[in-house]
């Protein structure tokens, strides 16, 4: 079995207004189905040990996690490791009902964004109100960063991580640091006292 490689070998940026980080290979499956079906929810709850989130939300349990992707889909996040037993226990618990559970692990890259000034780094490049009213933890945006797709929400405090498609992870992560560029805060979200 060949070992795991992420998609920019180590990639942090520091010393700007945010911390911009790859995460190591994470384990994510895309599945696509009736997210009301109480197959679905039985299947879910032994895979991961978490319900079908409501919409646009997410639930994290450790390495684990479940986020709401559109009507019919979720992205589950596991340990890289783990992905094909997750799978296994997927495609036993579906059965034949009308579903997809795919492995996207190597299709995605993960980012941590994190500091006071994350709100404001993500705002820059997002057309998302980010304000701490509006964006809380357990909500996930999939939107637009710049010109690319991507999804983020809060891991916890100032800490966000955002997943985007591996062949634009380059492209991301210089978006992200160009953002996070030490004097640009506009404290727009973070404004300090």
């Amino acid at each position: 079995m060949s070992e795991a490689v992420s998609a920019l070998k180590a990639a942090a940026f520091t010393g700007g207004i945010a911390e911009v980080s790859l995460m190591d290979p994470i384990g994510m499956i895309s599945v696509r189905g009736d997210l009301t079906a109480g197959y679905m929810k039985k299947t879910l709850k032994k895979a991961v040990g978490l319900g079908v989130p409501d919409t646009r939300s997410v639930q994290m349990n450790g390495d684990r996690g479940i986020a709401w992707m559109s009507p019919d889909e979720l992205l589950l996040i596991c340990p890289y490791d783990q992905v094909s037993d997750m799978i296994d226990t997927l495609t036993k618990g579906l059965g034949s009902n009308h579903t997809l559970a795919v492995n996207v692990s190597d299709a995605r890259a993960v980012f941590r964004i994190s500091g006071a000034d994350s709100r404001d780094v993500l705002a820059k490049l997002a057309p998302v109100d980010l304000s701490p009213a509006a964006f809380t933890p357990g909500m996930i945006r999939r939107t637009r960063l710049a010109q690319v797709p991507a999804a983020f929400w809060i891991e916890e405090g100032d800490s966000f991580r955002l997943v985007c498609f591996r062949s634009v992870a380059q492209y991301v992560y210089d978006l992200l640091k160009i953002a996070a560029q030490p004097g640009s805060a506009p404290a727009f979200y973070s404004a300090k006292p």
